[in-house]
């Protein structure tokens, strides 16, 4: 489901209500694809931020409680400024765990192996499992006074039946990205550069793509962060619109 085209009638009367030098007829939408930021080490935050307000493009941020370049966290209080300001220019935001861990494999009794970023192997109950899913939630309504979208990511996208099982049973929908949309960001700069990076995703992303990047990668050498200035032209020259997953309504495995 993406968002409905206003009618042409609509168009009309809004243009005609325009000085005759602002009546350009903007060009339609050959279709829309989802860019989705995760937190990361949120050294490029700004940067981004000033990206998409420059093309007026909204996003889907899904954030979780990580180490940032700061050496603070990115749900810390420190960073409500920028969280409110986000929310104010209209973007949607979604859960990518609290401690970034990656869903092992699943355990009897419909419970999840679990390993931390520190090396930490722990068992999830589905209690546990939606626990962590929501503890974003309800520190980014503390920040910023909104809550979260009924959406998650799982830390490299990894997720297994009872996680699945488990998210859903506490209104979460999990989130992917579509081959093509996977940027690149986090692939080594030597063997993977940005002009490569980008050439390949204007090439490749198509109507409907939900695209992955990060507010911040520790290990590679040349930011990817600047390319999606560039990116964002290329797809919008394409045709090709923005919309945020939430007005969208996507969410898949």
């Amino acid at each position: 489901m993406r968002p409905a085209a206003r009618p042409m009638w609509a168009v009309g009367l809004a243009l005609a209500t325009l000085p005759a030098a602002a009546q350009t007829t903007p060009p339609a939408c050959k279709g829309y694809v989802h860019l989705t930021l995760d937190t990361g080490n949120m050294r490029h935050a700004e940067l981004i931020a000033e990206i998409l307000a420059r093309h007026q493009v909204k996003a889907t941020f899904f954030v979780a409680q990580e180490k940032t370049w700061r050496g603070d966290h990115a749900l810390d209080p420190a960073w409500a400024g920028y969280w409110k300001a986000r929310v104010a220019e209209g973007h949607a935001f979604g859960s990518h765990t609290w401690r970034h861990g990656s869903f092992r494999r699943d355990l009897p009794d419909g419970q999840v192996a679990y390993r931390l970023m520190d090396g930490r192997q722990l068992t999830l109950s589905p209690a546990e499992v939606c626990a962590e899913l929501r503890q974003p939630d309800t520190r980014f309504a503390e920040l910023t006074g909104r809550a979260l979208d009924p959406l998650w990511r799982a830390p490299g996208g990894r997720s297994t039946p009872n996680t699945l099982k488990a998210s859903e049973a506490c209104r979460y929908r999990h989130v992917h990205w579509a081959p093509a949309g996977f940027l690149g960001d986090e692939l080594p700069s030597g063997a993977y550069p940005n002009e490569a990076l980008l050439r390949r995703a204007l090439a490749d992303i198509r109507d409907g793509d939900i695209l992955m990047a990060h507010l911040g990668i520790w290990s590679r050498k040349a930011p990817f962060a600047p390319m999606l200035d560039p990116l964002i032209a290329g797809l919008k020259a394409r045709g090709l619109c923005f919309a945020t997953l939430a007005a969208a309504g996507r969410g898949s495995h």
